[in-house]
C-alpha cells in the first residue's frame, strides 16, 4: 500500500472540521499532516498531534506537504490556490473554486503548466443517492431519458450574520449548492447546449440568492436544478423520467448530519440511512413499481482518489475542466435570471 499522502488544511471553519479533515484522517490513505487557522485552540483540540501553523506561508514551507486543501471563505478560493500551485503543490480547492469561470480557467492552466493536480472538491458525486442515480442511469432502466429534475431544499427564514449570506464574498445559494447541483448533472450528461435561471433572495433582509432555478437545455430532454432556503416541506430529492419509467427519491444524502453529529467514516452506519427511491417502469406491457434501495455514501471515495491520482497517477474523476464549466454554468445562471433569456453554454478554453 502507498505511503499515507500528507495533506495541509488551509481553513479550520465549517467546512475544514466538518468535510474535510474527518474524513481525511479516516479515508485510510491521507492524513492530515498540518492545519493552518486562525482558530488555533479548536484546531489544536481537535488533533492535538498535528502540526498549527498561522497561514498558508507556514504550510507551504513545510516539505512534508503533498497536497495542500483550501477550506477558506470563498472569495479567497483563488489567490490561496493560485499561490498553493505555484510554490509546487498539488490542491484541492472547496466549491465554489473561484467566483468566475475567467479565475477557474486560470488556475487549470496554473496546474497544468506545473504538473499539479487542482481538484474541485466536488464531493457530493460520492453522496449515496447520486451514486444510486449514476447506477440506474446506466442500467438504461428508464429508457431514454426525457427529464431530469435535483433539488436541494431547506427551511432557513433567518439570515444569519455570516460571510456565506453576504453576496460581495460569493454567498448565497447559487454559489453555495448551486456547484453541486450542477456538477452533478454534468457529469451525468455534460455539458449543455443552453442555460436558463431565475435567480433570487426572497428572505427578508437577504442580500444574497436563496432562490435558484436552473433549466439546462439538452436538445431532447432537460435538466433542472433548483434550491431554496424556504421549503419546509421539500419535494423529491431526485426527479427523472424516461421513456420507460420514472424513478422518485425523497430525502438529502445522510453524511453531511452525520459528520456534524460527530460519526465518522467508518463507524457503524457512517454512510447508511439514506431513503430507499421509487421505481415505476415498464415491464412488458405492464406498469411495475418497486423500491430501488440507495447506495450507502462515500465521501472517503474522494480522498482515496485523490491518493491514487497523486501517488499512482490515476486520472482523478473530477477534473479542472468541470469546474471550469461548473463556473460557466453559474456565471451564465446570473446573466440569465437578470436579462430574462435562454443563453447558450460555451465552454472556457
Amino acid at each position: 500500500m502507498s505511503a499515507s499522502l500528507k495533506i495541509g488544511l488551509m481553513g479550520y471553519g465549517f467546512a475544514g472540521a466538518t468535510f474535510h479533515a474527518p474524513v481525511i484522517e479516516h479515508c485510510g490513505r491521507a492524513s492530515v499532516a498540518a492545519i493552518a487557522t486562525g482558530q488555533p485552540e479548536r484546531a489544536r483540540a481537535d488533533y492535538p498531534r498535528t502540526k498549527i501553523v498561522a497561514d498558508l506561508d507556514a504550510l507551504l514551507a513545510l516539505d512534508e506537504i503533498d497536497c495542500v486543501v483550501i477550506a477558506t471563505p470563498n472569495d479567497t478560493h483563488f489567490d490561496l490556490a493560485r499561490r498553493t500551485l505555484e510554490a509546487g503543490k498539488h490542491v484541492v480547492v472547496d466549491k465554489p473554486v473561484t467566483l468566475s469561470a475567467a479565475d477557474a480557467h486560470t488556475l487549470a492552466n496554473i496546474a497544468l503548466a506545473r504538473g499539479k493536480l487542482f481538484a474541485p472538491f466536488h464531493n457530493r458525486r460520492w453522496d449515496g443517492d447520486f451514486l444510486t442515480v449514476r447506477d440506474l442511469l446506466a442500467r438504461v432502466e428508464l429508457g431514454r431519458v426525457t427529464q431530469y429534475e435535483s433539488h436541494f431544499d431547506r427551511f432557513r427564514p433567518g439570515v444569519r450574520q455570516r460571510w456565506r449570506e453576504d453576496i460581495t464574498r460569493g454567498g448565497g445559494l447559487l454559489f453555495d449548492l448551486g456547484p453541486h447541483l450542477i456538477d452533478q448533472a454534468l457529469a451525468l450528461f455534460g455539458a449543455p447546449q443552453t442555460v436558463s435561471a431565475t435567480v433570487r433572495a426572497h428572505r427578508d433582509a437577504a442580500s444574497a440568492p436563496d432562490y435558484v432555478h436552473i433549466q439546462l437545455g439538452y436538445g431532447e430532454f432537460e435538466v433542472v436544478l433548483h434550491a431554496s432556503a424556504l421549503t419546509s416541506l421539500p419535494g423529491p430529492r431526485f426527479a427523472i423520467h424516461g421513456t420507460r419509467g420514472s424513478y422518485v427519491k425523497y430525502g438529502l444524502d445522510t453524511q453531511e448530519d452525520q459528520l456534524k453529529a460527530g460519526l465518522r467514516p467508518g463507524d457503524e452506519g457512517f454512510g447508511a440511512g439514506n431513503t430507499s427511491g421509487v421505481l415505476r417502469v415498464l415491464e412488458g406491457d405492464q406498469e411495475v413499481e418497486r423500491e430501488w434501495p440507495t447506495r450507502n455514501g462515500e465521501y472517503v471515495g474522494f480522498y482515496i482518489a485523490l491518493a491514487d491520482a497523486i501517488q499512482n497517477g490515476v486520472a482523478f474523476p473530477v477534473r479542472a475542466q468541470d469546474a471550469v464549466d461548473v463556473m460557466t454554468v453559474i456565471e451564465l445562471a446570473e446573466r440569465s435570471s437578470e436579462q430574462g433569456v435562454r443563453l447558450p453554454f460555451e465552454r472556457v478554453r
